[in-house]
């Protein structure tokens, strides 16, 4: 969250991890288009994977803190860490390779495909290898072919990143409210880091990234045991959803191109967090990073947004928007009496900002005024607490949100819509829900 993409400056190199890495066959040649003949075999559990020559193979046994992203190529061998030594913020996916042992099965190897994630899934006999990818899905398929390794099947869906699910009666419905100190790290914190931290930091409140399309970092310890013992310690949450950017995006992430796709990341969003146990009535929030606001840009984030609001209050859940002011926060302002809101804003709003307050002179003091903010106050930095360093974004939160909280700014259109003005353009752009409760726009002049 950013100005989170940009923080990542450091998209740190995978350097020191590189020295112990372990790479079977290799050449020498630089290429990484399926295109070309460069390549490298990388033997792992008993399969050979043919990937692109200049792709890092990182041994995760001689190097357990190594920062397992999806957003740079590369090849990880064995379980990710559960100490993983990741920036506070990795955004955005690629083509990547983590392969790993699972446990031992007699049924024959099966690929399974979670194309919201963009990702396959290859389980078999005491292995299990994922692929990520982004523009070249096909790179992805032949690696895991080449692995004699089968397509996924046909509809098929990955199975839930939660390794064992719990009881919602476990963590509650308000479980998203706080007030106080929070802070948000790219992979979720292991039980013992977060015990660590709860007897000894300022933060009560954890923002985890639960899933989408550019969530960049792995999340091996992201499980519904896990949440339920975080909230059994005391810690709220924040569910961060990290999906389709908006255009001319700085982060190179993958771009929506329709208002009606908020709908479905909030149906996934669901999903996610129904697989970690959480309960309906929580909040989620949006991740959406800096965009261009020129042409009818503004107009498409903002539909997007509010059908992922309207999703979401529909099927019994809170909305949240995370953003910078110079785009998204400032365009949900603009908009604020004219589409759907979301419940709450979670707001990037750096210099000379405290750490103990949600106002910002851009945000006028009845927008978002009954305990409905989180002010993201300091990104991109390292706290140790309990002995444990981790990379974070530091957050104030104020969100208290009952059933009967009314999401602000809802005006609907007699066609069940509503509209959004874009003052860059003079253009008005009306959202409407069509037969099948399919969404469509139309734009005209102010």
């Amino acid at each position: 969250m950013i100005q989170r993409s940009r923080r990542a400056a450091a998209l740190v190199a995978l350097c020191a991890a590189l020295s112990t890495t372990a790479v079977a066959g290799g050449a020498s040649a630089m290429a990484e288009s399926p295109s070309q003949s460069a390549t490298q075999t990388v033997s792992y559990l008993g399969h050979q994977f043919t990937v692109p020559a200049r792709w890092p193979v990182v041994d995760l046994g001689k190097a357990p803190s190594t920062c397992v992203r999806f957003d740079q190529h590369a090849v990880y061998l064995g379980t990710p860490g559960g100490r993983q030594d990741c920036p506070a913020r990795v955004l955005g996916r690629t083509e990547a390779l983590v392969i790993q042992p699972a446990a031992a099965s007699a049924a024959a190897p099966r690929t399974t495909e979670d194309r919201a994630a963009q990702e396959l899934v290859a389980t078999g006999n005491g292995f299990q290898v994922t692929a990520t990818y982004r523009a070249d899905r096909a790179l992805a398929q032949s690696i895991l072919a080449g692995a004699a390794l089968p397509p996924p099947t046909s509809g098929s869906a990955a199975p839930p990143r939660a390794s064992a699910l719990v009881s919602a009666d476990s963590v509650v419905a308000g479980s998203t409210n706080f007030t106080g100190q929070g802070f948000d790290a790219c992979a979720a914190p292991d039980s013992s880091s977060m015990s660590a931290w709860k007897s000894s930091s300022p933060f009560s409140a954890v923002g985890i990234y639960i899933g989408g399309t550019n969530r960049g970092c792995s999340q091996p310890n992201l499980t519904a045991a896990w949440v339920s013992q975080q909230a059994a310690a005391g810690w709220r949450f924040l569910p961060i959803y990290v999906g389709l950017q908006g255009p001319g995006n700085g982060c190179g992430c993958a771009t929506l191109t329709s208002a009606s796709q908020g709908t479905a990341a909030a149906d996934d969003a669901i999903n996610e967090v129904t697989a970690l146990g959480f309960p309906a009535g929580i909040e989620i929030t949006y991740d959406m990073e800096a965009y261009s606001t020129s042409g009818g840009d503004s107009s498409l984030v903002v539909g997007f947004e509010a059908a992922w609001a309207a999703e979401l209050h529909a099927r019994g859940y809170k909305a949240g928007v995370y953003g910078s002011m110079s785009s998204t926060i400032g365009d949900l302002v603009k908009n604020y009496t004219s589409a759907t809101m979301p419940d709450i804003i979670d707001f990037a709003s750096i210099p000379g900002s405290g750490g103990s307050t949600v106002s910002d002179p851009a945000i006028p003091s009845g927008d978002w005024a009954d305990h409905q903010r989180i002010h993201q106050y300091t990104v991109g930095h390292t706290e140790t607490w309990g002995g444990v360093a981790i990379g974070i974004d530091s957050d104030y939160f104020d969100v208290q949100l009952s059933s009967a909280t009314t999401p602000p700014g809802y005006t609907p259109n007699a066609d069940s819509g509503w509209s959004v003005y874009d003052s860059n353009t003079d253009k008005t752009t009306v959202f409407g829900m069509g037969s099948g409760g399919h969404l469509g726009f139309s734009q005209g002049a102010g």
